[in-house]
């Protein structure tokens, strides 16, 4: 289906790496490097092969002023690497075998975006093969994931290639009980996994707005508006009342009257004039309990505002409760997810965590990425 890194002998080649380094930057500085360790194995093992190593990716404008270079990259990649990293598009010719360089932001060319055949050619001309390396851009109709494999004998990385097994392993043979995990702000996005892992899983556990809007949609929380008719119509063909589906029981209802006022209760007894910012204790020990009994995990989405101390506790214990869980495959995606974890300290909690984001919820609702089938064989 692939060509994989071990299959082939890189000695001398010139090797195009599409990363996602796509990272927080700010004062000139990366503020969280994450992303680009993630590409560190692949890297490493061109490097030991000796091949001539062209590094691309993309960065995105923060705003018009935003000058979005990759250069802050390159002392990162250096540090990271022990060793010394390019930046220059005319050293290209010049590259000795081991040697690294990244080339500057690939949407500063609007070929990219365009998914224009001829940037994806220009490109395809400085190298002698390409390794997709960027799991978390392959959702991306762009000239650097679906057209480049056209032009190139074409590899996938070490972590592209983890992230699809893990990923898969989720969908096509998990060992049960599997318990999902769904939260966060993106119901759309998080409905078609809802769809996705219905028929899959054996408990699908929710919080956050997502399950605001399926309380609103039961009629258990009232005097809201329904959801958005895109969501009401794939609502509409969900079953809702199906057993595996778990709802808060509690939450943590918020009325901002200038006296700051947070309260626990049950979703049919929160207030029209209050929001709901996090999940009750007895929700927490119902998930716990469920969890505990799992042998496979997913989660993506907080279950609460958690860039506010006060609503951080419902997210927080359910993430000591998969942690704590020593027998099952534990993953965690979404970019807030795995923030979260990170921030706690508790990634070795977790068996995998993905950095697919948009591109992870994708592959679950449709078991395929357009950048993954550029790269089949």
């Amino acid at each position: 289906m692939f060509r994989y890194l071990n299959d082939y002998n890189f000695f001398n080649k010139k090797v195009l790496v599409r990363c996602d380094f796509n990272v927080a930057i700010e004062k000139n500085k990366v503020v969280d490097d994450f992303k680009i360790k993630r590409a560190l194995e692949t890297i490493s093992y061109l490097k030991e092969s000796e091949a001539k190593i062209i590094l691309i990716s993309h960065l995105e404008k923060k705003n018009f002023f935003d000058k979005a270079s990759l250069r802050p990259v390159v002392s990162v990649l250096e540090n990271l690497l022990n060793d010394k990293v390019l930046f220059s598009k005319k050293m290209v010719n010049s590259l000795k075998p081991g040697q690294i360089l990244l080339l500057e932001n690939l949407r500063f060319n609007k070929g990219e975006k365009n998914n224009s055949e001829k940037f994806a050619k220009e490109l395809a001309s400085l190298a002698d093969v390409f390794v997709q390396e960027a799991f978390s851009c392959c959702h991306r109709r762009h000239a650097s994931i679906v057209s480049m494999p056209k032009f190139l004998p074409h590899f996938i990385g070490f972590e592209c290639e983890r992230e699809i097994n893990v990923l898969g392993s989720l969908i096509e043979n998990p060992e049960r009980p599997l318990v999902v995990l769904i939260g966060g702000a993106k119901i759309e996005a998080k409905l078609s996994m809802l769809k996705r892992f219905l028929p899959l899983s054996d408990h699908l556990l929710f919080g956050g707005k997502i399950a605001n809007a399926l309380l609103i949609t039961k009629g258990i929380i009232v005097g809201r508006d329904l959801p958005n008719k895109e969501t009401q119509e794939i609502l509409s063909n969900i079953n809702l009342t199906d057993q595996k589906i778990h709802l808060p029981l509690d939450v943590l209802a918020y009325w901002d009257d200038g006296n700051d006022i947070t309260r626990q209760t049950s979703p049919g007894k929160v207030r029209k004039d209050e929001e709901i910012f996090d999940i009750g204790q007895a929700t927490v020990e119902k998930f716990s309990e469920i969890l505990k009994i799992a042998k496979t995990i997913f989660w993506s989405g907080d279950l609460g505002m958690v860039e506010n101390p006060k609503f951080r506790k419902g997210t927080l214990e359910i993430a000591k409760a998969i942690s704590q869980n020593k027998n099952a495959l534990k993953v965690a995606g979404g970019g807030d997810t795995v923030a979260f974890i990170r921030a706690q300290g508790m990634t070795d909690g977790f068996s995998f965590m993905s950095i697919g984001g948009s591109a992870m919820l994708e592959f679950i609702a449709n078991g395929t990425l357009p950048g993954i089938e550029a790269l089949k064989i």
